[in-house]
């Protein structure tokens, strides 16, 4: 059986888990970054075929619709904050995270697979503590950039910069209860991808615990090897694996609807090949995209890719 050229193929239909309900929720935030658009990526995500992805993949799709978001632009970006430092719309992120991360953990209860539809990637702090309350859990972050930096070393004090610390309590997050992913630790985190890094966060990452996996990484020894140990690492001692998937992990060649595209990315079907891997697994407890821009995306083209990258992470193959 050929596959149909959109870079999965179908799925083989005596998967054990053919029947696994996945359960879309939306996250239309665009409060961490300054390049506005983000809050349209759940409808754009939606609109490139999500469930008729997911359901390529064996799936049954139940959409939860999206959780409420206010405005930015009806909102004080100083409102709230954690000292030492700036985090810029943080009442905001508060909110909104601690509704996804009741929505996430209520899916996971129901035995669903929660995939999130970000929204920028301050969605994930939701989405991850909501993962890790009733369980130990690992995450695999495919992401350009660390996102690990907190209101005490970011330069721009945006939130879509920090998610990684806040799940791990770092600095200025230490026992902020609604932004710290209570069954995570850091030896279960690997980070794949990197290419963007400021020095306060490479420090951050060599002291965090971490592991982390440079695009030197996967060109040295290819995506599959770099994949394999970064779930080696997510699986080790844990219940599943949390995947977050930053569009800006692709080159944006690939993904140009991003908005912080960094060259030097990994490829269409590196990208496929790696969550494929995530599927062969059989590890994954819920999944994140995020930083889908279809102001900046040409033809939906980022969108659609997001949507296809979820089918290969629940296991769409091609024989």
């Amino acid at each position: 059986m050929s596959g149909d050229g959109d870079g999965g193929g179908e799925r083989a239909p005596a998967d054990a888990d053919a029947t696994r309900v996945a359960r879309v929720i939306g996250a239309p935030t665009d409060y961490g970054a300054n390049r506005r658009g983000v809050d349209m990526g759940p409808s754009a995500i939606r609109y490139a075929g999500l469930a008729a992805q997911l359901e390529r993949a064996g799936a049954a799709v139940v959409d939860a619709g999206d959780v409420p978001a206010p405005r930015a632009e009806e909102r004080d970006p100083n409102t709230e904050t954690l000292a030492p430092g700036r985090a810029k719309f943080l009442r905001e992120t508060r909110e909104v995270t601690t509704r996804l991360a009741d929505r996430v953990e209520a899916a996971l209860a129901a035995d669903e697979l929660p995939v999130v539809l970000g929204g920028d990637h301050s969605v994930a702090i939701g989405s991850v503590v909501g993962a890790a309350r009733d369980a130990e859990v690992g995450v695999v972050w495919f992401d350009a950039h660390a996102d690990c930096n907190t209101p005490e070393t970011s330069p721009s004090g945006n939130v879509h910069g920090m998610p990684l610390a806040a799940a791990l309590g770092v600095g200025a997050f230490a026992g902020v209860e609604w932004a710290n992913a209570a069954g995570l630790d850091a030896d279960n985190v690997a980070i794949v991808g990197l290419r963007d890094v400021d020095a306060p966060e490479r420090r951050a990452v060599r002291d965090s615990g971490a592991t982390a996996f440079t695009m030197a990484d996967i060109d040295a020894r290819g995506i599959a090897a770099v994949v394999d140990d970064a779930l080696d690492v997510a699986t080790a001692g844990t219940d599943g694996v949390h995947v977050s998937l930053d569009l800006d992990w692709l080159d944006p060649r690939e993904a140009p609807g991003v908005g912080t595209p960094v060259r030097g990315g990994v490829t269409y079907r590196e990208a496929h090949s790696a969550l494929e891997r995530v599927a062969a697994r059989g590890r994954l407890r819920s999944l994140d995209l995020v930083e889908v821009n279809p102001i900046l995306d040409e033809r939906n083209e980022t969108a659609s890719l997001a949507a296809e990258l979820a089918s290969s992470a629940l296991g769409r193959r091609i024989l």
